[in-house]
């Protein structure tokens, strides 16, 4: 049986490279020869511990390929062509999907998480971080990338982007709004630029690398705020001269920027939550005006599926906005451990790696 390169699990504080057969393609499959992906945050959480998944998986759930081979029951599309696949891959046709949510298709409790939805790949299937994916109900998923994007164009669109742009769009930003992101990392400084492209007039991002700041101006923010030198939240309040923000965006899972989010709302304000969580959350009485203040909280799964995918192409491809500063890194699946001790410590400025097999 052929074989292929695949940055495996195996246990907590684990992730090595070994080889595992080619996956075979059922009817309505498609086989993708990776040729680019990434790591992200949530691999660091899998890597920690934090997240379980089943040892032996390949992890990794950010595809850039073109199609090896396709399943007898998919039609319109091609071997050779150049698509993308969504980190969530919503079968089309379930309950949740007809309800309209499709990063939820699927969801269920596994591990005591009770909504994993549609988040297959490096999940509970083999994911994209090898030679080869297979990419389930490929007519819903597979997206063709336009003439003239390069694959590190694209590479934030099935996880990152879709992540960071949904935290402006569940928070429902409209124009003239002020928004703070909580950490502007890849995803905050997506969400940055969500906001920016929502009609948001003041962003104002909160991190404490000079070198996030600064691509946090680049990609929008009209403000930037080190936590470690000033109080972000009584800095966001002088901002906005006591009024609080009309979205707080929190894109790193702790609850300190969670909490910071809540205090720095408006009175009937939205916190549109991004982040993984490793650990119960606990919601302040006063922050949250003892239930009474007509605040909103909303969580936020990563959009996926091929319109999604299209859409977030289309915006690359206007010319309206440019993630290519987000690629720090580059690095051959080969030296993919060396990749995740980059990424998973933080190093050399890092934001995101990407990774050619």
């Amino acid at each position: 049986m052929p074989r292929m390169k695949a940055a495996i699990f195996v246990e907590p504080g684990r992730i090595v490279l070994d080889e595992k057969p080619i996956p075979d393609v059922g009817p309505t499959d498609a086989l993708l020869r990776v040729t680019t992906t990434t790591i992200c945050g949530t691999d660091i959480h899998i890597l920690k511990g934090e997240y379980p998944v089943a040892p032996r998986l390949t992890i990794g759930h950010e595809p850039v390929g073109v199609i090896e081979k396709l399943g007898n029951a998919v039609s319109g599309y091609a071997e050779g062509q150049r698509v993308i696949a969504g980190a969530i891959t919503p079968s089309g046709h379930s309950a949740a999907c007809l309800c309209g949510c499709l990063s939820q298709d699927g969801a269920g409790t596994k591990h005591g998480f009770k909504a994993i939805g549609g988040w297959k790949f490096g999940n509970t299937i083999d994911g994209c971080q090898a030679e080869y994916v297979l990419v389930p109900d490929a007519m819903a998923n597979l997206a063709p990338v336009p003439d003239g994007l390069t694959d590190e164009q694209v590479l934030m669109c099935p996880d990152i982007m879709s992540t960071g742009f949904s935290g402006a769009e569940s928070g429902n930003v409209r124009i003239g709004d002020t928004v703070a992101v909580f950490a502007q990392g890849p995803i905050g400084l997506c969400a940055t630029a969500g906001a920016k492209l929502s009609g948001a007039t003041t962003i104002i991002g909160v991190d404490a690398l000079p070198e996030r700041m600064a691509v946090a101006r680049q990609l929008g923010a009209d403000h930037t705020i080190d936590f470690r030198s000033v109080d972000p939240v009584a800095e966001i309040m002088r901002l906005t001269d006591g009024r609080g923000v009309d979205v707080a965006i929190e894109a790193l899972g702790t609850q300190a920027t969670f909490e910071s989010a809540l205090r720095v709302l408006r009175p009937g304000g939205t916190l549109s939550s991004l982040g993984v969580y490793s650990s119960d959350l606990t919601i302040p009485l006063g922050a949250f005006g003892a239930g009474l203040a007509d605040l909103k909280i909303v969580t936020t799964l990563c959009p996926g599926g091929k319109e999604r995918m299209r859409r977030l192409m289309s915006v690359i491809a206007s010319g309206r906005i440019d993630l290519k500063p987000l690629v720090t890194h580059r690095y051959k699946l080969d030296d993919i451990e060396a990749a995740y001790d980059l990424f998973g410590h933080q190093r050399d400025g890092v934001l995101k790696v990407a990774i050619t097999p």
